[in-house]
């Protein structure tokens, strides 16, 4: 009897079942083929046109939150272009500050070209106690949600699953076999020139620069040129009057080429003028040779570098040198150890360097610094910088005694044996776990204002 009495429960279960398949299922065991899938409406995201292989997107973080060189190696299912004409999607990343001293970055998606009128907007929010590290690994991330929807119909897509897997014949190059009428070629310009004064003083100054690189997987070449010229006129209270004049000049050329994942080869040219240095002319030609002990594709977490150049100097004076000298040539060495890390728990940044003139290795200097930032437990981070450094090459220092207006004014450098900084800081965050809200009131420029 107990067996009998399941009988109708048994049925009423097996009914449920029956109603809850769906119906693809049921036409497939009626030997009938199950309908189509629903497809997303066409005016929602129509396929771009078949000349769009690569969708190409434009950067641009005005508040600095980008970390540039992490999202080209993350986002690598699409071209990053350096202008916007250039591309099909112009990603705008910026922020405000949140209630509980967090960030609310606003990632916005403007479509272009044939993607015009397909925009999409998405908020990153991070937290006080977040590190430079969580936060790109953010923001990457949300980017890539935004972009996989103007991408789905293009022939990359076949390549995307969870993240991207970039096939190895690619290597890290951000073009990815577009044209590209520049060949990789970079140029920057900047000039500005200012004026201020007072009852006592007034000043001029102009300061410009130029710099021409390329930088590919196999090459990186830089090029730069600077100048800086200030004229300060003092009138003292005697009647006196004092100009403080200071000239400095720079040119710097680098060629390095890559030799594997962890070994790089090349050389550096420098040009320098400076009246702070006593120098009319300062120049050096480096051949050097490096090695990363991590592959140079994770250079954006990890890298311990060590370089080494050796390099033929020539120096001409503006005035004769405390060694009885208006100009030489001589050969250097130099050994550059370098070790930056960013991980969840915060960064770190150790440099070392050793130089010496081979001709006199007495005349040498030794550099270290180390900047560190770390989350010790939830809301509380330190932060702590320090560089010191022995000095033993100051061959360029002229005869005499520096005048207290040339000290004060910094229009000379002075003998020392030594330097040293050190900085210590920390933060503490506490209070509500909520950090989602933005509230801009009040929150205006005060226009540059001086107030006394």
């Amino acid at each position: 009897m107990r067996t009998w009495s399941r009988i109708p429960g048994l049925l009423a279960v097996a009914i449920t079942l029956v109603c809850l398949l769906p119906a693809s299922a049921l036409a497939h065991e009626a030997g009938q083929a199950p309908p189509p899938p629903r497809q997303a409406p066409a005016a929602q995201m129509p396929p771009p046109p078949a000349t769009a292989a690569i969708l190409r997107v434009f950067l641009d973080c005005p508040d600095g939150d980008c970390d540039y060189d992490f999202l080209r190696q993350e986002i690598t299912f699409v071209n990053i272009v350096r202008d916007r004409k250039d591309a099909d999607v112009h990603v705008l990343v910026t922020s405000q500050r949140t209630g509980s001293g967090g960030w609310d970055c606003t990632i916005q998606l403007i479509g272009l070209n044939e993607f015009a009128k397909r925009d999409h907007q998405i908020h990153y929010v991070t937290g006080i106690t977040d590190t430079a590290d969580e936060n790109r690994k953010g923001i990457a991330r949300m980017m890539k949600l935004g972009l996989v929807q103007y991408v789905t119909a293009l022939p990359v897509a076949g390549e995307l699953d969870v993240v991207h897997k970039r096939p190895a014949a690619q290597g890290l190059s951000a073009s990815r076999g577009a044209h590209d009428p520049w060949d990789s070629w970079v140029f920057n310009t900047r000039l500005s020139a200012g004026t201020s004064g007072a009852s006592a003083e007034d000043s001029v100054n102009i300061s410009g620069a130029f710099s021409a690189n390329r930088i590919t997987d196999a090459w990186k070449i830089t090029s730069s040129l600077n100048g800086y010229y200030s004229r300060t006129y003092y009138t003292f209270d005697d009647g006196t009057d004092f100009t403080a004049l200071t000239r400095d000049f720079g040119a710097t050329g680098m060629v390095v080429k890559s030799v594997g994942t962890h070994w790089a080869a090349g050389g550096r040219v420098s040009a320098s003028s400076s009246t702070y240095s006593n120098q009319d002319l300062a120049a050096r030609v480096a051949p050097a040779i490096e090695y990363d002990v991590f592959p140079y594709a994770e250079s954006t977490r990890r890298q311990l570098t060590f370089n080494y150049s050796i390099g033929l100097n020539r120096f001409n004076y503006s005035e004769v040198t405390i060694y009885d000298k208006l100009d030489e040539t001589l050969v250097d060495q130099k050994l550059q150890v370098s070790f930056d890390l960013k991980q969840p728990w915060g960064a770190n940044s150790t440099s070392l360097e050793l130089s010496q003139y081979l001709n006199d290795t007495s005349m040498n200097h030794l550099v270290l610094y180390n900047g560190t930032n770390v989350r010790l437990f939830k809301g509380f981070s330190l932060n702590v910088s320090a560089m010191a450094s022995r000095v033993r090459d100051q061959i360029y220092l002229p005869k005499g005694e520096a005048t207290p207006e040339e000290v004060l004014a910094s229009m000379r450098q002075l003998a020392t044996s030594y330097r040293y900084s050190f900085r210590v800081g920390f933060s503490y965050s506490f209070g509500s776990i909520f950090n989602n809200v933005v509230n801009p009131r009040f929150g205006g420029s005060d226009g540059g204002f001086y107030y006394y």
